[in-house]
């Protein structure tokens, strides 16, 4: 026999690299994913007889599991090492069915990350399959089934074919709406702001309209500000008072998986699956030369910021020989973690803190690189001391006008030195030093600049933004979010405009269905508490049966009313405008799978169709004929062509604003800068029109 023990893992990645660890008496192959699932032809659920589900082989899956079944009847024993999760916990038990194995036996086997020595360790140490874990993921599996295949057809008979309804995407896609409400209500207001240059000798600083007379007073209009400035009468303004103080800042905890997908959005502009795919190569193994293959990180899907105390020690070690003493925290620091987090695995970290970024880009591809770092960095960051800054905060007066000018300065960097936490606002903190200044100094006013602003509605969420509601309000777990975003992407329930998610007419009409008659779907307190019922089955402290039942009783009710309530929707067609230059019969906008769309009245008849494209009022600067129309690439990303395609082949991604360039005479683009937009010329010698 060339081997004692069969070793099953999900992925040939994963499979490749435990293998090359265990030595030759274990083969290790790949389920490639799950292999038995609920039928997609029909619901699978035995609602009559305790919700029992109905398994059956995937489609496809047939030569894998008869090749597993072969090599499992080889082996003195089958070791089952899929990801140390709830998904993980039920692979293996259906893989422990379809094999005929004993649950009562050793034989699951669960490690954090795929090192060496952490796989030989969980070897060790087989443990029987925790069933509770595996009740917790059926449980949800069951109840997205119920909601999926119960609203799903009636959405489909009235209001359109291919639509579907989920347990967390109905939740999300309501959090987008709710938001988009908000902003068509909002109302601006206006305020006033005053800004003042300051000098003190030859050094310059910036302060802050305050108030007046020692009172703290809002400027709603240009009379209020008139008001402030009639009273400055002079340049001269007195110090009168100065506070200094050294504020401490702690550095950001490790990655969960939530707060990973978060940075990697603000930092890398990684969109959320991809964050997840590249992490996943991550965890799986990268092959480092003569070191052979080894998990760079620990499993990426976790709600934990808890570290290892031999990880702690290590990045201890590590941060005092690179960066000093004075720069470790020994023993780590302590976090608690957030409330509802399930705590079953570590933070998202490397593996070993010693693989720095710089030794491994060798290795990795630019987008492994990229995530790798941030992942390091954050970790090595977390273990080190806060930074120590010292604040400034000075009152200049003038006959009773009162400016305050706020200053920071980096004393001591400390973990600052690896890393800082971005911001969803876009802005970094930076340092303002004040000059050297004291009660009773005299500062001379350089301009005072009075400035109108408008109240901002509240941004759309971003990916990120939203990753950070749902988390918030307990609505999913780490393993939803990736696929929560993308399906109400794909059933084009939303669409993302400038990385932004605005709802379409379909997301709103599905999303006022669901509010009317299934309000408890998309309940967010009654979601979260789902969540913490699932914990509880996970932690063997509630019975998946009658989780489920709870929720069904009072949603099969729902459920009967919405067929007899619910009245057909027609989506109708809006007329073009124009007549189909096929058949002659009007043309019409359709909404379809992927938005709106130009189609011939006339179908089936006739199936011409056409985009609908918008033009941007500039006429294209290569052939002067066509008009410059918006596109959108396979990637949905804007792009600028020639309505006159394909006989001009004008494409920009830059968009053109219809003037040319005084100095070469090509034409000028708006270009997407930091802080704003620039009109820079397509030769890249001539720019103007910076705007804030």
């Amino acid at each position: 026999m060339a081997y004692k023990y069969l070793v099953i893992v999900e992925s040939p990645a994963k499979a490749k690299t435990i293998e090359k660890y265990l030595g030759r008496n274990y083969k290790v192959m790949a389920s490639v994913g799950h292999i038995r699932d609920l039928p997609k032809s029909k619901m699978g659920i035995d609602v009559e007889n305790n919700y029992e589900p109905h398994y059956i082989s995937i489609r496809g899956k047939g030569d894998v599991i008869k090749s597993l079944k072969a090599a499992a009847k080889k082996a003195e024993k089958v070791f089952l090492a899929s990801d140390p999760d709830r998904e993980g916990e039920a692979i293996a038990w259906h893989l422990a069915y379809l094999l005929g194995l004993d649950l009562s036996e050793k034989n699951r086997v669960v490690f954090n990350e795929i090192t060496k020595e952490a796989v030989k360790a969980a070897f060790k140490e087989p443990k029987t399959i925790d069933v509770d874990l595996v009740d917790a993921q059926q449980a949800r599996r069951v109840l997205d089934r119920l909601v999926g295949y119960s609203i799903s057809p009636i959405l489909w008979r009235k209001v359109k074919k291919g639509l579907s309804a989920g347990r967390v995407q109905s939740v999300a896609l309501k959090i987008i709406i709710d938001r988009e409400k908000e902003i068509r209500a909002f109302v601006p207001e206006e305020y006033w702001s005053i800004d003042g240059n300051f000098k003190k000798e030859k050094k310059k600083f910036k302060a802050n309209f305050w108030g007046v007379d020692g009172k703290k007073k809002k400027l709603p209009n240009a009379e209020a500000v008139k008001e402030v400035t009639q009273k400055i009468t002079g340049k001269d303004f007195d110090v009168t008072k100065v506070e200094k103080k050294e504020r401490k800042r702690n550095p950001a905890l490790p990655f969960t998986t939530s707060s990973l997908q978060q940075e990697a959005a603000r930092k890398l502009n990684f969109r959320t699956r991809k964050t997840m795919m590249v992490a996943q190569q991550l965890y799986e193994g990268i092959a480092l030369g003569k070191q052979g293959t080894v998990g760079l990180i620990t499993y990426m899907r976790t709600d934990s910021t808890r570290i290892a105390d031999s990880a702690k020690n290590e990045a201890a070690e590590f941060i005092e020989t690179t960066y000093g003493k004075e720069f470790s925290v020994h023993g780590g620091r302590k976090a608690k973690n957030a409330q509802g987090a399930q705590d079953a695995h570590e933070a998202v970290r490397p593996s070993s803190v010693l693989r720095t970024p710089d030794e491994m880009k060798k290795y990795l591809d630019k987008d492994q690189l990229k995530l790798y770092t941030l992942i390091w960095s954050r970790f090595v960051a977390s273990q080190m001391t806060p930074a120590v800054l010292d604040t400034m905060k000075v009152t200049l007066a003038h006959n009773g006008v009162i400016f305050i000018a706020n200053g920071s300065k980096v004393k001591f960097k400390g973990f600052m030195q690896v890393y800082v936490e971005g911001r969803d606002d876009g802005k970094e903190d930076k340092e303002n030093i004040l000059p050297d200044l004291q009660v009773g100094d005299v500062v001379n006013s350089v301009d005072i600049e009075p400035k109108q602003h408008f109240t901002q509605p509240p941004a759309r969420f971003s990916e990120a933004t939203l990753i950070k509601a749902l988390e918030e309000n307990g609505v999913g777990r780490p393993s939803t979010y990736a696929p929560t975003l993308d399906t109400i992407q794909r059933r084009y329930y939303v669409k993302l405009a400038q990385k932004r998610f605005e709802p379409t007419e379909l997301g709103e009409i599905v999303n006022s269905l669901i509010v009317d008659f299934f309000p408890q779907i998309v309940d967010i307190h009654f979601t979260a508490g789902m969540e913490g019922d699932l914990d509880k089955v996970e932690e063997g402290k509630e019975d998946w049966i009658k989780v489920v039942d709870r929720f069904y009783k009072p949603f099969e009710v729902e459920l009967t009313n919405a067929e007899e309530k619910i009245e057909k929707i027609q989506i109708k067609d809006e007329p073009a405008g124009f007549d189909c230059d096929l058949c002659g019969h009007p043309m019409v906008i359709k909404l379809g799978k992927y938005g709106k769309f130009y189609a011939c009245s006339n179908f089936p008849d006739c199936r011409n169709t056409k985009p609908i494209i918008k033009e941007i009022g500039v006429i294209c600067p290569v052939c002067h004929e066509g008009q410059v129309v918006e596109r959108k690439s396979k990637k949905n990303r804007i792009f600028f062509g020639c309505s006159r395609y394909p006989e001009c082949e004008f494409t920009s991604w830059d968009k053109p604003v219809g003037r040319d360039c005084p100095k070469c005479g090509k034409y000028l683009v708006e270009k997407k800068v930091k802080g704003g937009k620039q009109v820079v010329c397509v030769n890249g010698d001539y720019e103007e029109n910076v705007q804030k």
